[in-house]
């Protein structure tokens, strides 16, 4: 399985994409043709368009799969699928409803590379539940891709102590997910990304890092090379999970 999973897709001062397009180039690995999933923003026309531009310096063929009759049959033709990022509840709420979940799973699981952003990354973990979005639409259910056994929280931000917000940190709110749930969860911080190659699992980007998080333990600080493929061999207990 390979898969490219950024935290974010813009940098300050960059274009989109720019700050992965070395990364990018690698792990798509000769790939020709993409097909882009834009069901995370209302404007998927505009959304393709971007994704092309950016790409087109690697001489990678974009297609939106929402210009396509059946999405899911696209994908299973695809050699690399990117699910853009947006808001994680409609993204994957269109999934299920194109039947796209089980599709993008299988055809990954055969060999076409999966690289996602934001919410694209959040799709890629057994659950949605580590989100930072707002529920602005509906899923049939919290169910993701699973193309990894853990969480991964993207854009994952610091605690700052002269900030006016009063709400709990994304940390905090991080412990509270693993008070119901028994499953490790990766804070990506921006400009960060984890990229698997079969059953190696590493933390690339830029110095900030990531922090990885556990149920009963303090979260640990992880920087950029740090191999993390022992997360890969975890087995996950939800509230759901049947005893």
């Amino acid at each position: 399985m390979r898969l490219l999973l950024l935290s974010n897709s813009t940098a300050p001062g960059r274009g989109y994409l720019d700050h992965a397009r070395e990364e990018i180039g690698a792990a798509l690995d000769g790939a020709r043709h993409l097909v882009f999933v834009p069901y995370a923003l209302a404007d998927r026309d505009g959304y393709t368009a971007q994704v092309a531009e950016a790409l087109a310096p690697l001489g990678v063929e974009v297609t939106g799969a929402h210009t396509a009759p059946d999405p899911a049959e696209l994908i299973r033709g695809a050699q690399a699928v990117f699910v853009g990022g947006g808001n994680s509840f409609r993204l994957l709420k269109a999934l299920h409803e194109r039947d796209m979940v089980r599709a993008i799973r299988e055809r990954v699981t055969a060999g076409a590379v999966y690289m996602g952003s934001s919410a694209g990354t959040n799709m890629a973990c057994p659950t949605l539940r580590t989100t930072n979005d707002m529920p602005i639409v509906q899923p049939p259910s919290f169910e993701a891709l699973g193309l990894l056994p853990f969480q991964i929280n993207p854009h994952y931000l610091d605690a700052r102590p002269d900030t006016a917000h009063m709400g709990e940190t994304r940390a905090q709110r991080l412990e509270q997910f693993l008070e119901e749930n028994d499953v490790p969860v990766v804070g990506l911080r921006e400009g960060t990304w984890l990229r698997r190659e079969a059953d190696r699992l590493t933390l690339g980007g830029i110095e900030a890092g990531g922090v990885v998080f556990r149920r009963g333990a303090r979260p640990s600080e992880i920087g950029p090379g740090h191999d993390l493929s022992a997360l890969l061999r975890e087995k996950p207990r939800f509230d759901t999970t049947a005893p």
